[in-house]
């Protein structure tokens, strides 16, 4: 495929990947830092309370269309993390900060209490004797990663994305994921119904839901998806000759059948196709492992020969879906092309949401492009921006980190 020979095959194209994400599932990096005073700042879609914001300062609909800064942390946040409607921070204590939505127990509370509490930034319970070092987000899983490597997962999915063994697919209170111990795992990723942990030497596993090839070969027959087979039925089958809503329903209820035959890997299990081959990072998409498809978009830092640069400069390259010029250029989409315009700029990080984008630079700047509805760009409007665009009411501070979820984005900076 051609993303594997951007990412496993790194000179291809004179070009070498250095920083890879995908359409926001996730985005985290740590910072190597002694304790300091930081500010964590939300915008865009705060509907599930993944903004940390209260009512009185966004209204009933929750969305914030500037950057607003998320009281009731610590001042000492080191890391964030963006899920699909819910959001972490890690203080510089190792302790784990979690609000937004709760309703698969994703913030490691109580799945009954009360919604209008979800916003509110609270440290994971559980956690006493972790050391958190690193912190990822899905839609319905929350995880952790401790400095001697074990990875502690909470949440629900009936798609195994727990990795707690057969069967489990609930947890409110964080737990060891057993099957990964002896191996010092250094990020995980989260799609859809699947996971992938990287490990320190380079090794990588995958669990969840497998069908299609989303975890790649674990040593189980791949299976094609058996809840996107409808979109194959015949209307001419008899069993739909009713009217529409009774034809929909009957569809529904197959499909909730299929479900219960689900191909399921149930704890983590080395990817086969990859073993000898050292892996520097990953990222899933919804339904994907850095592969493209329908649904997502894809960014990469490059290295790229440059006249003005020893040693060549950084550029970021975009491939997927386009809809909202969430790409950053015009061109192809289904193969890696540059976004241009970053003359006298190195972009350092990158993170996708849905139908937007987001990149920091090495002055600490943040730069935005895409759709810009319920805010999420942070440029004070719901326009869409083609092209990357300097979220400039930010100049005055140093960005350290900045991540993405479904529909709003996070910004740790140094004060």
């Amino acid at each position: 495929m051609l993303v594997n020979r951007l990412l496993w095959k790194h000179h291809q194209w004179n070009k070498t990947v250095v920083a890879v994400s995908s359409k926001a599932v996730f985005a985290q990096v740590t910072t190597n830092r002694p304790r300091w005073m930081s500010t964590v700042m939300s915008f865009g879609d705060g509907s599930q309370g993944a903004l940390g914001l209260p009512d009185s300062v966004t209204g009933p609909r929750g969305d914030a269309y500037e950057p607003t800064r998320v009281l009731g942390l610590p001042s000492d946040i080191t890391s964030i993390s963006a899920g699909h409607y819910h959001s972490l921070a890690i203080d510089s204590r190792g302790g784990l900060w979690a609000w937004g939505r709760n309703q698969e127990s994703q913030l490691g509370r109580d799945p009954l209490a009360p919604r209008d509490s979800w916003n509110d930034p609270k440290r994971v319970e559980g956690l006493d004797h972790v050391n958190v070092c690193a912190a990822f987000a899905s839609g319905v899983i929350s995880a952790a990663i401790d400095s001697d490597g074990s990875v502690w997962v909470w949440g629900k999915s009936k798609r195994g994305q727990l990795g707690l063994g057969k069967g489990i697919i609930e947890t409110v209170v964080p737990r060891r994921v057993e099957a990964l111990a002896g191996e010092k795992i250094v990020k995980v990723s989260f799609g859809w119904g699947h996971a992938l942990a990287q490990t320190e030497d380079g090794k990588l596993l995958g669990w969840g839901y497998s069908a299609d090839g989303r975890i790649g070969n674990v040593g189980e027959a791949l299976e094609a998806s058996p809840l996107d087979s409808n979109a194959n039925i015949s209307m001419n089958d008899k069993r739909f000759s009713g009217s529409g809503l009774d034809a929909a329903e009957l569809m529904v209820l197959e499909g909730m059948e299929k479900e219960k035959d689900m191909p399921i890997i149930w704890e983590p299990r080395l990817v086969e196709e990859l073993q000898g081959v050292e892996v520097r990072d990953i990222a899933c998409g919804l339904d994907h492992s850095l592969v493209l498809c329908c649904l997502g978009h894809s960014l990469a830092i490059c290295e790229v020969p440059s006249s003005d640069v020893e040693g060549g400069g950084m550029s970021i390259f975009s491939w997927g879906w386009n809809q909202c010029s969430q790409l950053g250029r015009e061109g192809p989409e289904n193969f890696p092309s540059m976004i241009e315009g970053w003359e006298g700029e190195t972009p350092v990080s990158v993170s996708g949401g849905r139908v937007h984008s987001t990149a920091l630079t090495s002055h600490g700047e943040l730069w935005v492009w895409g759709c810009g509805k319920s805010g999420r760009l942070g440029l004070g409007s719901s326009s869409d921006e083609a092209e990357p665009t300097l979220l400039d009411c930010l100049e005055d501070f140093k960005v350290l980190q900045a991540v993405s979820g479904f529909d709003h984005n996070l910004v740790l900076m140094d004060e």
